[in-house]
């Protein structure tokens, strides 16, 4: 379930990234926000990160450890952007929000399983 929301989550950030560099009408105009970066700016960094999220999707597919690791924290990374970008387009930040703590979730939970069974082992 994880690499499955990982792999999604990651390609609705690139979507995201590239509406973004765009410039396209649906964003919303903030002003006089903290972390004001231009539309641009933030559309590469969901796109960086969508096609890592997609890229450590496809690893933790492949059962390796280390994939769950960086999975979390590429998870977390983007949780933290669409926090911040929900002055953008609240509805899709939080979606994908929500998507990114279900795989921080779900990989911490696979691990403590995993962990479990080779204690009893």
């Amino acid at each position: 379930m994880a690499a499955a929301l990982m792999i999604f989550g990651g390609a609705m950030a690139i979507f995201e990234g590239i509406a973004a560099i765009t410039k396209d009408t649906v964003f919303l105009a903030t002003r006089h926000y903290i972390f004001e970066f231009s539309l641009a700016g933030w559309g590469w960094i969901h796109l960086i990160l969508g096609i890592v999220l997609v890229f450590a999707g496809c690893a933790v597919i492949s059962g390796a450890l280390w994939a769950r690791f960086f999975g979390v924290s590429i998870a977390g990374l983007g949780a933290i952007a669409n926090f911040l970008w929900l002055p953008y387009y609240p509805l899709w930040a939080l979606v994908l929000i929500a998507i990114n703590i279900l795989v921080i979730w779900a990989l911490c939970t696979g691990m403590h399983r995993e962990a479990d069974e080779g204690l009893t082992a």
